[in-house]
This record gives C-alpha cells, sequence and structure tokens, in this order.
C-alpha cells in the first residue's frame, strides 16, 4: 500500500500528462478530458479518504515499545472512593489492532455450532475438525498483546473500569448493542469500556465504533487472548483438554460459553463492572462494589430465587469469582442453555450460605432485572388507553428510583420494534449519545 506522500506525487504526474495529452486533440475533446480530470481527482479524493481512515486507526492505537512483557506484569491493585479499578504505572501503551479479521459475515457463527442431534463422540469428532475456525481459543500475534493493552488501555484518566464480550461477527454489532454503550458513557462518561472480541478488534470494529470515539469516549475492543487469560486459574486446565479434543462443546454454541467463562476470568485478574450488550444503564455502577444481581425472589419470604451474571461488579483477586471459574470446569455441560451462566452463579452462592468472608452484596431484582424474561414486551409498547399511560408513567418512575439498569433480555427482545412513547424509548431519549435509532 503506497504511503499518503507517496500517493499525491503520482496522482498530479497522471493529470499533468492527462493533460499533455489531451492537448493533442481538438476543442471537441476538452470537455471530455476535463470530466475524465475531475473523475480522476475524485477518485483520488476517495482513495485518500480510505488511507487516512486507516492510518489515523493504526497510529491512534499503536502501542509504546518502551516497556517489555515482563515489566507490565507488575501492576499492583489500587482502590478508592468510587469503587474499583487498578493503578496502572508501568505502562501507557495505547491498544492496537494489527488487521482486519477475515470472514466476519453475520451468517458466518452458525457454522460452529455442532450438528443438530449430533451424538457425544460426533460433536467431539466435529470440533476437532473445526478447531481452526475456533480463532479465539488460539494466540496468535494479536491476542498475545492483550495484556499490555488492556493495562495500557485502563489508565489514570479512567475512573471506573467496564468489560463486555462479543463473540460475534464485528456486523452484527448494530444500535441495540451501541444503546448500551451510550448509556453507559451517559452515565459515565469518564468511565473506560474494553469489549473482549477477536472480530470488533479489526478496521470494521473500529469504524463501528467511530461516532463514540469522535466524541472522546474511551472504548476499545480488543482482541482476548485466553491461554494468558485463564493462566493461573481452573480454567486453564479446562481449556487445554478442550483445544485437544477432550471436552464435548455442546450443541450451544461454545462461544456463549466461553463469554460465561470470560467475564469471569477477566474480572478476576483485573477487576471492575462486567455488562451484557443488552444492558441500560440508569444510574452510577461505579458505587457498587462486589455486588451481583438476583434475577427473581420468592414473594413470601423474600429470598432470592435464582442469580444472573448478565451484571457482575468485583474488586480484583475476589475469591468468589475463582469459586465460580472452579465451578465452570467442574460442571461444564454445552447443552443446557444457561448452565454455565446464571444458574452457575446460583449453584455457588446458595452453597455459599451465611459463610462470612466473601464480602458479596446481592441486589434484589428491581436493581438490574426489573422485567423477567417473559414480561420484557411490555417495555417495548406503545401504550394504547389511558390506563397504559399511567402504567408506563409509574414504570419509569419506579426505574428512576429504584433501578441502576434494564436488562433487555435481547434473547427474548431482540425482534421486538421499540414503539414511540414505550418505556424503552422514554428511557433512549434520556440516556442515548447518537440518538440515530429514534
Amino acid at each position: 500500500m503506497l504511503l499518503l506522500h507517496e500517493f499525491f506525487p503520482i496522482a498530479v504526474l497522471i493529470a499533468k500528462r492527462v493533460l499533455t495529452c489531451n492537448r493533442m486533440f481538438d476543442d471537441r475533446l476538452l470537455k471530455r478530458s476535463k470530466i475524465a480530470i475531475f473523475c480522476l481527482i475524485t477518485f483520488s479524493a476517495i482513495i485518500f479518504l480510505i488511507l487516512c481512515d486507516d492510518l489515523i486507526y493504526q497510529d491512534s492505537l499503536r502501542p509504546s515499545a518502551t516497556k517489555g512483557p515482563e515489566e507490565v506484569l507488575q501492576a499492583r491493585p489500587h482502590r478508592n472512593g468510587e469503587g474499583i479499578r487498578s493503578t496502572l504505572v508501568l505502562t501507557h501503551s495505547p491498544l492496537r489492532s494489527m488487521k482486519q479479521n477475515e470472514g466476519v459475515g453475520k451468517g458466518n457463527q452458525g457454522v460452529l455450532v455442532a450438528p443438530f442431534n449430533s451424538t457425544e463422540e460426533e460433536r467431539i469428532v466435529w470440533f476437532k475438525g473445526k478447531l481452526h475456525e475456533f480463532k479465539i481459543l488460539q494466540s496468535d500475534g494479536l491476542s498475545r498483546q492483550f495484556h499490555a493493552r488492556i493495562l495500557g488501555f485502563f489508565s489514570h484518566e479512567c475512573e471506573s473500569q467496564f468489560f463486555m464480550t462479543w463473540e460475534y461477527p464485528a456486523g452484527s454489532f448494530e444500535a441495540r448493542e451501541l444503546l448500551s454503550i451510550e448509556s453507559l458513557f451517559k452515565v459515565h462518561p469518564k468511565a473506560c469500556l474494553a469489549i473482549l472480541s477477536r472480530t470488533l478488534d479489526s478496521i470494521l470494529g473500529y469504524r463501528i465504533l467511530k461516532p463514540l470515539l469522535d466524541r472522546r469516549f474511551r472504548v476499545q475492543a480488543v482482541a482476548p487472548d485466553l491461554p494468558f487469560l485463564f493462566k493461573g486459574t481452573p480454567a486453564e486446565a479446562w481449556l487445554n483438554e478442550l483445544m485437544k479434543g477432550k471436552k464435548d462443546p455442546g450443541k450451544i454454541s461454545l462461544f456463549q460459553n466461553l463469554s460465561n467463562l470470560m467475564r469471569l476470568a477477566v474480572l478476576y485478574k483485573y477487576g471492575g463492572v462486567y455488562l451484557d450488550t443488552d444492558f441500560i444503564v440508569l444510574k452510577p455502577l461505579s458505587v457498587l462494589r462486589n455486588s451481583i444481581g438476583a434475577q427473581s425472589m420468592d414473594s413470601g419470604n423474600k429470598n432470592w430465587t435464582r442469580l444472573n451474571n448478565a451484571v457482575l461488579i468485583f474488586d480484583m483477586n475476589h475469591p468468589l469469582l475463582l469459586r465460580f471459574i472452579n465451578e465452570f470446569v467442574l460442571t461444564f455441560n454445552g447443552n443446557k442453555w444457561g448452565h454455565n451462566g446464571p444458574y452457575l452463579v446460583s449453584r455457588v452462592v446458595e452453597r455459599l450460605g451465611e459463610r462470612p468472608g466473601f464480602n458479596l452484596t446481592i441486589l434484589p431484582p428491581l436493581a438490574f432485572y426489573p422485567a423477567d424474561l417473559k414480561r420484557i414486551g411490555g417495555l417495548f409498547r406503545k401504550p394504547k388507553t389511558r390506563g397504559e399511560s399511567k402504567w408506563v408513567e409509574a414504570k419509569l418512575l419506579q426505574l428512576s428510583s429504584e433501578s441502576y439498569g434494564v436488562h433487555l433480555w435481547n434473547k427474548e427482545s431482540r425482534n421486538l420494534k421499540i414503539e414511540d412513547g414505550s418505556v424503552v424509548a422514554r428511557l433512549i431519549c434520556d440516556r442515548c449519545i447518537i440518538c440515530k435509532y429514534l
């Protein structure tokens, strides 16, 4: 690829030669030659803009070479009055993506789900044959920079640190997902958000996030290095067994279960707040520490009946996170939806009972899950009667006073239209930044 300073002299030379040739023809061709020159200049300008976009992306994310990886590993935890963060003093390397990922079309994900009605043995054989397509499992030149890039990103400029994961093609990251990020920065304008994603850590991903970057919000996709992320935890041996083809990946997408495990590991290594990409933030989450939300509660005794892992807030090296990871490894089942996610955190916390020493706060359903899975549709519908309008107003008042955010249950609501005047539409009006979906 030509550098910019090399490109323009060539373009000018071409234009001059075209003009010289044009002088050899009569006046009837003069108008055509001018049109040709105009087209050439226009084409040159388009190429210039494309080159600028790519070079700005590369330059803005270029890491410093002043610190080696052995120095970066010395970061130590630090806590302040605003919540959880790390003091990162040994590297200031900004994030960098080396190349655009290939194969990020929306249809590519389906080939990485085991064939329907396959047996355990058939799934293992299938997984071995498809292992080269599970690039997220493998380390390469980009992913091996993960730790240094994360430390460089979460600098002293971050008042709080957030994580998300995205295991789908970059092209599938659309308005609904951007809404979650916008609501985060509306409430936490000086926060830093790292999205663990190999597909979004690309030029396409950069362009998707660019509207937020242009507004100086700190958000970056980072290709995760699972061998490093799981190192020193029970997940390390589990990943090794999986890579050797000794684990049944299950009939559910392995990417989904890897997301369940990655969020635990990244919080254990770095501390902070994990959010699903279908969560609207309403209030500051940085005031919470070592917290998890109940999805449902017994109406009689007011005890929680199920927890959820869509929102996790933990200090670095919290012992409960290690227990969650250990439970994932010991009881992994890729055939049951939620078994390695919401049900997992529920099992572990239930076994703890009232045991002291884990410094855990369990928040009521209204904190993160004010509408359950089967009733989320009501928040998307436009009120059609006076009674429904009153319900919308009452719900908004309740959310503003009792909820830190709203989980939208994308599995259930992804195809629902956000209707004018609905609870979700009203929330978006107050908490969006770009607001292109209104």
